[in-house]
């Protein structure tokens, strides 16, 4: 495998996820190492994945057993049990909107960590991918400058100087040199399968990352609806929301556990390839590079010299011993050839730019670029990419606690507005002080003898036919000069010094038997004091 590498070490959170079980649907362990594209081990991350159902069905039977508890359990529906409910109700909401807003933060910290991985090793692979290609364009743009411009230069000039042997010695030399060169750049490795592959990669991880990162934002845009939702329908008391409340709660339910699953699939398998990248690389690419460029540029081991050291110095020698014969031949032949000075100077700039393409080659063969890149997008997916699906994990969990809790606070409200209409039924409809009574009362003639406050006052002729009984100890004058005041400056008359019983006004706390009392007492005090109109 290789030495111990001390500039990457997998996390810790990696690590633990690495160690847990691996099993089939027969429940059959399976291997931990990284294969994607082993049936085995999908279906073990698919087994990871069911846990999370099997988590949502039991969460769904706590909940079933809540309600079967709440509907049998019989309640007392006297005042003092109906405050105690209302404040659980009110509790209850409040917990699960404080449980919501937490798991949305939670959600969106987690999501972007994971962007911010995802990207991070983007980018590494691009900058890997150009690294590659660079050096395919090297090596090829090269090699047809060896193999072509130079040939024709160099043709050209053995019919010029075909009349010197030694020049002509000089050139064949020369062509030979060239021909080596262009074997040791065929000699490295092609990266053009390699290169297609990380494009290829990059594109598809772009793609999923996208589609994730935005299902995620509109997921945390829905569960805050939800939420408010939820507590529009506690506070409205009405029963359409609440049942939309719990078709909503029951909904996001079901998504927050699916979005466990996903996450928990998802964190493993990439935990899997963190805990041992190395040997995951050199398996997928034994086919098109050879081990010993795979380890130099994984490990990038500065005692181990490079694979591409001796073809670069063959390269290196080659090329210097080039520019020295065709220096010479500028030197002492061209005198003699003025005509062969285009070819002399043609070749001296093609071997003057194939040294600085061998200068160029030389950065990018060497381990340090690429495997700067691999380390950052190593570090990007398995640090920030993981920690990031765990907050999407732990976001999933608070979200479903939130929704449990909404969805157990939905019967509870219903119990209590149902408590309400029940308590709003049993008031007395002859009640002149009942709010349907009012409201009806504008739509129903008053009764004959049974008179209430208000047809009593509308009867009377004028204001100053409104005075107490003769009984009374409480002197009328103060209170006509007031009520006389309100009438001047265009107010009704106003009774609030006038006594109870005067102005025809009930106690303020009172039962149907008080009201029956009072209402005969007034009667009984009408008969007697025959001195107000009818």
């Amino acid at each position: 495998m290789g030495p111990a590498r001390a500039d990457y070490l997998a996390p810790w959170w990696a690590a633990w996820l690495h160690g847990l079980p691996h099993r089939d649907p027969r429940l059959q362990p399976v291997p931990s190492t990284f294969r994607p594209q082993d049936p085995d081990y999908q279906q073990s991350l698919l087994v990871l994945g069911l846990l999370a159902a099997v988590c949502l069905g039991l969460n769904l039977l706590f909940l079933t057993v809540y309600l079967i508890c709440l509907c049998c359990c019989k309640r007392e529906q006297d005042a003092e049990s109906k405050r105690p409910h209302s404040c659980c109700v009110t509790w209850m909401a409040v917990t699960a909107g404080l449980i919501c807003c937490a798991a949305v933060g939670v959600g969106f910290y987690g999501n972007s960590e994971t962007n911010d991985g995802v990207f991070q090793l983007l980018y590494a692979l691009d900058h890997a991918n150009q690294t590659l290609t660079g050096i395919d364009s090297l090596v090829a743009s090269t090699t047809l400058q060896m193999q072509g411009a130079l040939e024709q230069h160099l043709a050209r000039l053995n019919e010029l100087l075909a009349s010197r042997g030694d020049y002509v010695q000089t050139l064949k030399f020369t062509q030979q040199l060239a021909g080596s060169i262009v074997l040791q750049l065929q000699g490295l490795p092609a990266w053009r399968g390699v290169s297609a592959d990380l494009t290829e990669l990059s594109g598809q991880v772009a793609y999923v990352e996208y589609y994730r990162w935005l299902a995620y934002l509109l997921f945390f845009i829905l569960v805050l609806t939800v939420c408010l939702l939820a507590c529009l329908g506690l506070a409205k008391h009405s029963r359409c929301l609440l049942l939309l409340m719990l078709c909503c709660g029951l909904l996001m339910l079901g998504l927050s556990w699916a979005s466990m699953a996903v996450d928990t699939a998802a964190a493993v398998g990439t935990s899997d390839f963190c805990v041992a990248p190395d040997k995951f690389i050199l398996n997928q690419t034994d086919d098109e590079i050879s081990a010993e460029v795979v380890h130099y540029y994984l490990y990038c081991d500065q005692s181990l010299s490079s694979p591409f050291q001796q073809a670069l110095t063959v390269f290196q020698r080659s090329l210097t011993t080039m520019q020295i014969q065709i220096q010479g031949l500028i030197q002492y032949a061209l005198p003699l050839f003025p005509t062969a000075e285009k070819d002399l100077l043609g070749v001296q700039q093609l071997l003057n730019s194939s040294e600085t393409s061998l200068h160029q080659l030389t950065a990018l063969l060497d381990c340090r670029g690429l495997h700067k890149d691999y380390l950052d997008g190593l570090i990007g997916i398995c640090y920030d990419g993981v920690e990031g699906l765990l907050y999407l994990g732990l976001f999933s969990l608070l979200a479903a606690a939130a929704f449990s809790t909404v969805i157990c606070a939905a019967p509870r409200a219903w119990q209590q507005l149902a408590g309400r209409e029940r308590d709003y039924d049993d008031m007395d409809e002859e009640d002149p002080f009942n709010p349907a009574a009012r409201r009806m009362a504008t739509h129903r003639p008053p009764r004959g003898q049974l008179r209430s406050f208000c047809s009593y006052s509308s009867s009377l002729g004028s204001q100053s036919s409104l005075q107490p009984p003769a009984a009374q100890t409480v002197s009328n004058a103060p209170v006509s000069e007031y009520m006389n005041q309100a009438v001047l400056f265009g107010g009704n008359p106003r009774y609030e010094n006038v006594p109870l019983i005067g102005r025809g006004s009930p106690p303020p706390t009172y039962s149907p038997s008080m009201r029956a009392t009072y209402l005969a007492v007034t009667d009984e005090h009408v008969r007697h004091r025959g001195d107000f109109p009818a």
